[in-house]
């Protein structure tokens, strides 16, 4: 594996954003459809936080260490969270999907180059990739309907995340063998906290009020397929 490698997998991920947001400012999606992607991506990202996130960072430093970086990572996400609404009120769910991609995706592209160095990352580079699409679509098309977002402005902030999930992703590779084995167990456990956080606030809440019954049994299917990969 080398860090152009590492490069491609990271562009695996940050690419779907670029394309979801520009699908969510070009098209106006029907919501069951939206709705359904999300309730996938979910399903994929939280077979992606058991078993490539918090369970090496347990296996690898314990309850102490990954109970409290995953507790930080939802923590953090919550609290930014919190903020914008406060700010920003109901209409806030276009810039939380953004935040949670942010908040989630820096920890999650870390491990994810971590990772690289093992032969693993497959699992969660797809659900990254599946759960970073209907993040994209619905945060860039409620930022253009809800925050009067030019199409330019809003691609440019979701393409700029890309860049930074892709460089992220390297960095990590690159520092794998630097960083401490319980630095990269808190950083997945971290990057778990964060994407439940994302899944429990923002993505799934979402996804039902648009979908109704019907998401659970996209989340399952997301859920199904992650693991089969795995």
């Amino acid at each position: 594996m080398t860090a152009f490698e590492a490069g491609l997998y990271g562009v695996g991920t940050a690419l779907p954003l670029v394309i979801g947001a520009a699908v969510g400012l070009r098209w106006s999606l029907p919501k069951q459809l939206l709705a359904s992607l999300m309730a996938f991506g979910a399903g994929t990202m939280i077979a992606a936080v058991s078993s490539e996130l918090f369970t090496p960072a347990f296996e690898q430093a314990g309850i102490g260490v990954a109970g409290a970086a995953l507790l930080a990572g939802a923590g953090m996400y919550v609290v930014a969270n919190h903020l914008i609404e406060n700010k920003l009120g109901p209409a806030a769910i276009g810039w939380a999907l953004m935040l949670g991609t942010v908040l989630d995706g820096i920890p999650e592209n870390t491990a994810l180059g971590v990772s690289l160095t093992s032969g693993g990352g497959l699992v969660l580079l797809v659900a990254v990739a599946v759960g970073n699409i209907p993040e994209a679509v619905g945060g860039a098309a409620l930022m253009r309907d809800q925050h009067n977002f030019s199409r330019t402005r809003a691609l440019g902030l979701w393409s700029a995340t890309a860049v930074v999930l892709v460089v992220v992703t390297v960095v990590g590779f690159l520092f794998s063998d630097v960083i401490p084995d319980t630095g990269i167990s808190a950083v997945q456990a971290f990057a778990g906290g964060a994407t439940l956080a994302v899944l429990a606030d923002s993505l799934m809440p979402e996804a039902y009020r648009d979908g109704g019954w019907w998401v659970g049994m996209a989340t399952a299917a997301g859920f199904l397929v992650a693991f089969a990969l795995g």
